[in-house]
This record gives C-alpha cells, structure tokens and sequence, in this order.
C-alpha cells in the first residue's frame, strides 16, 4: 500500500477509472450480444435497431478511450458483414 499522500490519491482515482472503464465495456460487449443473438434467432428488422445501438455503444467506447480507434472500427466491420449476411 502507498504511503505517500498523492500516491493514496492515485490509487482512488485509479479504481474509480477502472469501474467507469469496466461500466462502458460491459455497456457495449452487451450491446453486441444481443444484436449477435437478433442475428442467430432470425430477427433481421430487430437486428437492424440493435445494430445501430451496438454501433453507438462502440463508438462511445472509442471516445472515452476504453477500446482503441481501429480496434472499434473492426468490431463495426464485422458486425456490419453479420447484419448483410443475414439481409441477403
């Protein structure tokens, strides 16, 4: 454990940064599981709807700094090749 004032601070801010990070990542992992599973029960017009929320989810993600620019990209992409598979 710190024993230096500032490195207390540090620990605190940490784990409230690390719950914040931990919300937002279950926020938008959720939000793909349930497209994935529109998807896999044939829902398309529901998929549709969770797409963009799942899309809205990562994008939040991005900004906030919890996933990485490409890495939300290719999640984006991958959902995207699953939604037209689907359509067509």
């Amino acid at each position: 454990m710190p024993n230096i004032k500032s490195a207390k601070k540090r620990v605190k801010v940490i784990e409230k940064k690390t719950l914040r990070n931990n919300r937002i990542k279950s926020g938008y992992k959720s939000a793909v599981r349930k497209f994935e599973e529109a998807i896999v029960a044939g829902n398309i017009e529901e998929a549709k709807t969770l797409f963009s929320e799942a899309t809205k989810k990562i994008d939040q993600a991005c900004t906030k700094g919890v996933i990485v620019k490409n890495t939300a990209a290719r999640k984006k992409s991958s959902l995207s090749k699953k939604l037209n598979a689907t359509i067509v």
